[in-house]
């Protein structure tokens, strides 16, 4: 009996290894003829912040359209949990490191999507005849970034409706919880950090109400645990731990404030008694 149980047991690590060992992605699409020949490139986005242009230090694969406009990456080198992924079509100069460095290649056309080494993703014309808009894939996760996209736009169109002070406070307070909210049910952090990086992002208008809310909102602790039993030794995860302490710091900075009443009154008080204590000695001098 033993000895079968171990038969069964040797026989089903094989079945498994040599599954793992046939893994394989493939990614595959059609980007229109009038795109024959051209470079078409597959990026690895670790870092988040990093995910809102292509960087040379994230291109992995690269491949030429054909003459029906169809291009395609097959391989099994990819990583086995998810990750964010880009496929973008160069318009810019053939030279791939004079075009992009420093972001300087605006034209281009790209999806960024989610997948693992064992996905077959495909990314067909659209009704209006537009490349790298749609995803069909075996991952049911691969199109929620597009979705992403979908809601940033009903957000900026809530904005510039209104635009008094008031209003862009409820707006915020709003679309900060519904982004939040839609990123955990869909139950995938890579998801929810992309949506960190639009609502955190510096450069945005949605900047200031974040350092409000990191300091307050445990929806950003509740993040970091999800990403260490996902992700545990991914640099994203740590990156976002990282970032989180310091915005909560600089958020707490912000409410105390470096300029408040209570430093200003000890500053003066301070600066009081110092005069007052210089001109007591001065005086004691001139009468000795």
């Amino acid at each position: 009996m033993y000895l079968n149980v171990l038969r069964y047991l040797i026989l089903l690590f094989l079945f498994l290894k040599v599954g793992a060992a046939h893994a394989q992605y493939k990614f595959s699409g059609v980007v229109g003829e009038e795109n024959s020949g051209k470079s078409i490139y597959l990026s690895l986005v670790e870092d988040y912040r990093k995910s809102s242009r292509v960087y040379l230090d994230q291109i992995i694969r690269k491949t030429i359209v054909d003459s029906t406009g169809h291009f395609e990456f097959e391989g099994n080198n990819l990583l086995g949990e998810n990750r964010i992924y880009r496929i973008h079509l160069d318009n810019c100069a053939d030279d791939a490191e004079a075009s992009h460095f420093l972001g300087q290649c605006n034209n281009i056309d790209e999806v960024l999507f989610i997948a693992c080494n064992n996905d077959t993703v495909q990314f067909p014309t659209s009704f209006e005849d537009q490349a790298l808009c749609d995803v069909i894939s075996t991952n049911p996760k691969s199109d929620l970034l597009l979705q992403v996209e979908g809601l940033k736009e009903e957000m900026i169109f809530d904005f510039t409706d209104f635009r008094s002070e008031t209003n862009q406070k409820l707006n915020s307070k709003k679309w900060f919880s519904k982004f939040q909210e839609t990123g955990k049910e869909w139950d995938e952090p890579l998801v929810e950090l992309y949506i960190f990086d639009f609502l955190s992002d510096k450069r945005n208008e949605t900047y200031d109400y974040y350092l409000q809310d990191v300091g307050i909102n445990p929806y950003y602790e509740n993040l970091l645990t999800r990403l260490q039993t996902s992700y545990p030794n991914a640099f994203f995860t740590k990156q976002f731990e990282a970032e989180i302490v310091t915005d909560g710091q600089l958020a707490q900075f912000n409410k105390n404030g470096f300029f408040s009443w209570k430093w200003i009154l000890g500053i003066l008080l301070a600066f009081s008694v110092g005069v007052n204590l210089f001109l007591f000695l001065k005086l004691k001098r001139t009468h000795k």
